[in-house]
């Protein structure tokens, strides 16, 4: 005959956050992620700023090391970004609008495409990465916005 034993254990009760503190705290908890990711990622602010990168997103997007980007505006970090032309010009306004990181923050909702890197020196390749990019929550809004790279 069969012998079965049972036991009950307490109920799990989270830690005394509130929704509110997790709100707030969810662009830490995604940057100390994000900071010590072996994938290439981005994680920026509301204000474009950028509040982590991984080493391998640095590589990738040429820009340098994570502690010369952190608390930059993403654009203003070294970020040069080119059009898809074979004339290889900068990439104009209303099209910066449209890349994934920013995208996603605008709209609140995931967003896709591909970017052209400018080439770090001379005599390299320009790089062109595909980006995914999701929006990051605190209290129901749009904190920031979180990004994966993959080479193309």
């Amino acid at each position: 005959m069969a012998h079965v034993e049972l036991s009950l254990s307490e109920v799990f009760v989270p830690s005394g956050e509130t929704p509110t503190e997790q709100g707030c705290d969810n662009i830490d908890r995604w940057s100390a992620t994000v900071s010590s990711a072996a994938e290439p990622c981005l994680l920026i602010d509301a204000e474009t700023l950028v509040m982590a990168v991984s080493a391998a997103g640095c590589e990738l997007l040429r820009l340098g090391a994570p502690e010369d980007v952190i608390g930059l505006p993403l654009l203003d970090g070294g970020l040069r970004l080119l059009d898809f032309t074979a004339y290889r010009g900068e990439l104009a306004e209303p099209e910066i609008d449209k890349i994934p990181p920013l995208l996603a923050l605008s709209s609140g909702r995931l967003a896709r495409g591909l970017l052209r890197i400018e080439a770090a020196a001379e005599g390299t390749t320009d790089a062109t990465v595909d980006a995914i990019s999701t929006p990051v929550l605190a209290n129901g809004e749009v904190a920031g916005s979180l990004t994966f790279f993959s080479e193309v």
